[in-house]
């Protein structure tokens, strides 16, 4: 089990609607991949994020089938804890309003109302408006994941976190370069990175 993930990588965080995008948008600079098996059975995925840590943990039983780092709410505005369940996804969502209506925010998958795992980059510390951001190359897979109720589960600590901790590729990306935001603007953003997104093992 160790060997297969340890390509496995982080995940970045879940955004408020009215003010989770800070302006910068994650994407695949420099080489970051992550590694995500395909559930044998998609009704029984299991979200699970430990804010403590800011690691993502998507399970099937007991099996992982994913393990990145995504970036939770700062203090003020945190990620709310509690059990959840998806209830809409949206690959191509744009933030709604003011400032930057328009800006993307990929991937999207909502927990709970305005709180949502969405692509975006992702800081070594607490860092969004209450959303769950992550690198684009790991938003995909867990889009790519769960559907509408599938369960959440949101805590400071986790039993993953002793059992899985490892397992995840720390990532800080607040000093890369902002994207060309004609492009970041056009369809073209919403392409799903290349590669296979979840791999049958």
């Amino acid at each position: 089990m160790k060997n297969l993930f340890h390509t496995v990588i982080a995940l970045s965080g879940l955004a408020l609607l009215s003010g989770c995008a800070s302006n910068q948008i994650g994407r695949s600079f420099g080489s970051y991949s992550v590694k995500a098996l395909a559930p044998h059975n998609p009704s029984a995925v299991r979200v699970k994020l430990s804010t403590s840590t800011q690691h993502i943990y998507v399970m099937e039983g007991d099996r992982l089938l994913m393990a990145v780092q995504g970036n939770v709410g700062k203090p003020g505005t945190p990620t709310p804890h509690g059990e959840f369940h998806i209830f809409n996804k949206d690959k191509t969502r744009r933030r709604q309003s003011e400032p930057d209506a328009g800006y993307p925010m990929a991937y999207w998958c909502e927990f709970a109302p305005a709180y949502g795992f969405h692509e975006g980059f992702v800081w070594s510390e607490p860092h969004t408006h209450g959303c769950v951001r992550l690198h684009k190359e790991a938003a995909a897979r867990l889009f790519a994941l769960v559907h509408v109720g599938t369960p959440v589960t949101i805590a400071s600590s986790l039993p993953e976190d002793a059992k899985y901790g490892h397992l995840v590729r720390k990532l800080d990306q607040r000093n890369d370069p902002d994207p060309d935001r004609g492009f970041m603007m056009s369809s073209a953003w919403f392409k799903d990175p290349a590669g296979t997104l979840l791999v049958n093992e």
